[in-house]
């Protein structure tokens, strides 16, 4: 990703915050606009036109929270959370309601210029590209063909199922929830042993070393994440 003309609106209503990350960003060759409040993101968006927002939870007005809410009703631009609050809910509420990515203050800034490489690509990429591949896994959305290393992998319709929603994801954390809604429906919101078997099986069959997965990630407390960079 060059990160030259990219747009990024920083919404906290903190100025220290602001000031940091507009100096630290500007200087990886971003332009940085700011907003200190919920209703003052939204407006800024459709103004500025963002490539991406890095969201404060705890906003004066409108909970960050409300304000993704209120973005995804039309609009798809990456939207990372950065909050001091650590609560695993709040973590699952703010991705959702349609976040892409939750860091937690304090942060290092190569690890949030991580998370929006990440939230970039996967942008620009959602499902345009029928082919997903990272390392050794490559995944044939047209088709419903998987191969690692080459050799076609055999699964299940289910398990399938929910490697097409972790590809049409890839990079971004997903809830538990909200991969059970996706794979067996409403109804099967609290099933959790249905997921967990699931992966388990997705892992013997992807991964080189299942107790130590490279390519579907562990959120802890939260959910999964497909991971794009191998």
């Amino acid at each position: 990703m060059s990160d030259a003309n990219l747009r990024v609106l920083v919404v906290d209503d903190e100025p220290a915050i602001r000031r940091f990350l507009h100096t630290a960003l500007t200087a990886y060759g971003f332009e940085v606009f700011q907003a200190a409040t919920g209703n003052d993101a939204l407006a800024g968006v459709i103004n500025y036109r963002p490539d991406l927002v890095i969201l404060d939870l705890g906003l004066p007005d409108l909970e960050g929270i409300e304000v993704t809410r209120q973005l995804r009703e039309w609009s798809k631009i990456p939207i990372i959370i950065l909050s001091v609050r650590e609560h695993e809910s709040e973590k699952i509420a703010a991705l959702d309601a349609g976040a892409d990515d939750y860091l937690t203050k304090p942060f290092g800034i190569g690890e949030l210029l991580a998370r929006m490489r990440v939230a970039m690509r996967r942008s620009r990429s959602i499902t345009d590209e029928p082919i997903f591949s990272a390392g050794d896994l490559q995944v044939d959305l047209a088709r419903r063909i998987v191969t690692v290393k080459g050799n076609q992998v055999q699964l299940t319709p289910t398990e399938y199922d929910l490697l097409r929603v972790l590809v049409t994801h890839a990079g971004k954390v997903l809830t538990h929830h909200h991969l059970l809604r996706q794979v067996w429906g409403v109804g099967y919101d609290q099933e959790m042993h249905l997921l967990r078997v699931n992966i388990s099986n997705l892992r013997r069959k992807l991964e080189a070393d299942p107790t130590r997965p490279q390519y579907i990630l562990t959120e802890p407390g939260v959910g999964y994440r497909l991971r794009t960079e191998i």
